[in-house]
């Protein structure tokens, strides 16, 4: 990424820049939501755009504003290009969903608070869905997390890019606990193997996911 101000990346146009703020799971307070229309009003923002991470990002940013604007909103910078987990994207499962059969909501919040600041081989992201409608599309997410009634599927390798990989099954039904386990050593195993800038789905490729599944569970 070039240089610029901090958590900015540079537009189109080369003269203005977009800020992403971390929203976990796509969370967003009342505060979060009008201190971001204030300062959208305040600098002119022109476009303020739903990510499909479950973001909000504000575009259109003069350079000079950028950090201003950070210390107005109060948010931290949800990261968009650096080599670390980029969001966890989840369904409302049961919180609210008549469809949730787990709760996908909670667990995307305690995964996004634990693993976020981890530095990656590339950017990650995760999708926690609470049933077998795949909402949080987790198969299509570096790691996903699907919810049945027998407890969670964890997959691993998926990517929806121009090379789109549907993930492979590591583990099923497990508790909570042992999904956090689980993604923990995903991780670990993707930092000791995954060359810079490459992607799971191309670790993979790479490796086979019968080398991935025979280290984890070892």
């Amino acid at each position: 990424m070039e240089d610029g101000p901090r958590g900015a990346i540079l537009q189109r146009d080369r003269e203005t820049y977009a800020i992403v703020p971390r929203t976990p799971a796509g969370i967003v307070a009342p505060e979060d939501l009008e201190n971001i229309a204030r300062v959208a009003r305040r600098y002119e923002i022109p476009v303020i755009k739903i990510t499909s991470g479950q973001r909000m990002a504000l575009v259109g940013i003069k350079a000079e504003d950028v950090e201003k604007i950070w210390n107005e909103i109060g948010m931290t910078v949800g990261e968009a290009t650096a080599p670390c987990v980029h969001y966890v994207q989840a369904c409302p499962g049961t919180a609210v969903c008549k469809y949730g059969v787990q709760d996908s909501l909670g667990l995307g919040l305690e995964l996004e608070k634990v693993y976020q600041d981890l530095n990656l081989p590339a950017k990650l992201k995760m999708g926690v869905s609470g049933c077998p409608r795949c909402c949080g599309e987790s198969y299509v997410r570096d790691i996903g997390v699907l919810g049945t009634t027998k407890g969670w599927t964890v997959t691993f390798g998926g990517n929806s890019g121009g090379r789109p990989r549907i993930g492979d099954v590591i583990a099923k039904d497990l508790a909570k606990e042992d999904v956090i386990a689980l993604v923990k050593l995903l991780l670990d195993y993707y930092i000791e193997n995954g060359k810079p800038g490459e992607r799971t789905a191309r670790l993979v490729d790479r490796v086979g996911i019968d080398a991935v599944k025979a280290a984890v569970r070892s």
